[in-house]
């Protein structure tokens, strides 16, 4: 048992830097704070009430909730299925596998503003890579504007993250495939089973604790993504692909400093209640392994 002033030095950075700063934050949810106010009165729920009922001044903080909550589901399942394929392809039975995971791994080594700047070129209706490569290769109904036309933004914000996001994912699941005994497998095998059922009937259950640390860090991710959609889009076209994040900085760049952090106390809440849950399926799970 170790003494307790061997890490009382990191919780008193970790209370200035993180807890007062929360708590003030969620005081100041209650307050009608702003750099349009003479000093700063308590509210009550004004703020909650204008985020969740009120149209306020034509922003629809409802819909920024869905964008984020919708991004952090499509692209848990998204990247979650291309990791597990990825890692089942490169754990054996490839040549050149360790050359395989380095390269699939490598854009989880760059960060989101190199990424975003990257495929924000990539990406330019009339300049970029892509539309110039379908242009080509006579495909030229294929170029779109990837990032400006509502029918594509988000398909292609998710595609980006993917990339960005399935090498880290994969190495989970490798390190969760590589801790289950070959004997599993060749029982299966004798007893006649194929490729899917050992999948599912071997790979699966003994996978579950991958499975759930990936979809528990997917999630906590995906609700507060901030910077991929910052740089690609910044919310636009419009406000069409804003999240909770980019409200929030963009609510503190109009003065609305209470707003902005009771939208920021909203989220902090989804992430406790649902990673609460998550992590309580998770050890669950792992108990009826």
């Amino acid at each position: 048992m170790y003494p307790f002033h061997f890490v009382l030095g990191a919780l008193i950075l970790y209370g200035f830097l993180y807890v007062i700063p929360s708590l003030m934050g969620i005081y100041y949810s209650f307050t009608d704070w702003s750099q349009f106010n003479q000093g700063i009165h308590f509210v009550g729920l004004a703020n909650y009430k204008a985020i969740f009922v009120e149209d306020n001044a034509g922003v629809h903080y409802v819909q920024y909730i869905f964008n984020t909550l919708k991004f952090t589901g499509i692209t848990t399942v998204l990247k979650g299925v291309i990791a597990l394929g990825l890692a089942l392809l490169v754990n054996k039975g490839i040549r050149f596998k360790n050359i395989h995971r380095g390269l699939i791994f490598l854009p989880a080594i760059l960060s989101f503003i190199v990424t975003g700047l990257v495929f924000k070129s990539i990406l330019h209706p009339t300049t970029g890579l892509l539309n110039h490569l379908l242009t080509s290769i006579g495909l030229e109904g294929l170029a779109q504007s990837w990032l400006t036309d509502p029918s594509w933004v988000f398909t292609s914000i998710y595609a980006v993250d993917a990339w960005k996001g399935v090498g880290y994912l994969m190495t989970i699941f490798l390190a969760g495939l590589q801790t289950i005994p070959e004997e599993y497998y060749e029982a299966a095998e004798i007893d006649g089973a194929r490729f899917w059922r050992k999948l599912f009937h071997v790979t699966f259950p003994l996978l579950m604790p991958a499975v759930m640390v990936t979809t528990v860090l997917s999630v906590l991710y995906g609700l507060r993504v901030f910077d991929i959609i910052y740089v690609l889009t910044n919310g636009g076209p419009g406000d069409l692909t804003d999240v909770l994040y980019t409200v929030v900085l963009k609510t503190f760049g109009y003065g609305y400093y209470a707003v902005g952090s009771a939208l920021s106390s909203i989220l902090f809440v989804f992430m406790i209640i649902i990673g609460y849950f998550m992590i309580q399926f998770m050890i669950k799970n792992e108990v009826e392994l």
